[in-house]
């Protein structure tokens, strides 16, 4: 890396088209994965959160020690995170009775603490500021809470506001796409913006999951949790390997 340049670069990948892409595949496998390990498996929602949240300790380890940004273990820690995210908000909304409502505003103010302690101590949430450990660790419990809160999201549109699977992907995928649409033809914050977009990709997941594996007369497509699961997998690898993506940079 040439520092006289005045670059440096970030442990994320530049956001692009092919970024969003994958996003939602890697939400999407965090609901069939979750869903098969706690319901498939019989192991229950507190142990399919516990063993997930192993594996996403071990990754986001990995990713804060790599030197350099290494796309599968990128995507790797994403799908750790939202896997994770599915066990522990269905555990809160279903095991412990706080309910979708209850579920979704909980973590949608743990969210914003999350994003405010950040931007407060390193004064940026920018995503293409995460070159250090201290940002990838504040970057890394946002994520993780935002697809926890999704997860919630996801099912309370679907299941609660009595959408189905099908009416909550609508919505949440006219919503991104206003989100684009600012982005480009507005002049706010496009890290706000990318924090809205990210965030909503996971109900849409979320409900996509649902939509693949739930039973025809629930409105699914009655797949297999682990087809699901393993299709969705190879789409994300074949995108990490016929794409090549670079880390993100900025300006210091």
């Amino acid at each position: 890396m040439n520092t006289a340049s005045g670059n440096r670069l970030s442990k994320v990948p530049q956001v692009t088209l092919l970024f969003w892409i994958i996003k939602i595949a890697a939400t999407t496998l965090g609901e069939t994965g979750g869903d098969a390990v706690s319901m498939s498996m019989h192991l229950g929602y507190l142990v399919g959160t516990a063993i997930f949240a192993v594996l996403f300790a071990i990754a986001v380890s990995a990713q804060i020690a790599a030197r350099r940004f290494l796309p599968w273990l990128y995507w790797l820690t994403i799908v750790a995170t939202t896997t994770v995210g599915t066990t522990l908000a269905d555990f809160a909304d279903r095991s412990l009775g706080v309910g979708y409502a209850g579920g979704t505003s909980i973590l949608l103010a743990l969210l914003l603490a999350s994003l405010f302690v950040w931007y407060r101590a390193l004064g940026t949430i920018a995503v293409d500021s995460v070159s250090s450990p201290r940002a990838e660790v504040f970057y890394w419990v946002t994520i993780m809470f935002s697809q926890t809160l999704g997860t919630a999201l996801g099912d309370w549109t679907a299941d609660t506001a009595g959408l189905g699977y099908g009416g909550g992907a609508l919505i949440f995928g006219a919503l991104l796409a206003l989100v684009a649409a600012a982005y480009f033809w507005t002049r706010i914050s496009h890290t706000a913006l990318f924090w809205s977009a990210f965030i909503l990709t996971r109900p849409l997941g979320a409900v996509v999951g649902d939509f693949l594996d739930k039973p025809v007369a629930a409105g699914g497509l009655a797949w297999s949790r682990y087809t699901a699961s393993v299709a969705l997998l190879v789409f994300m690898g074949l995108c990490i390997v016929l794409f090549p993506q670079r880390a993100a940079s900025r300006s210091h």
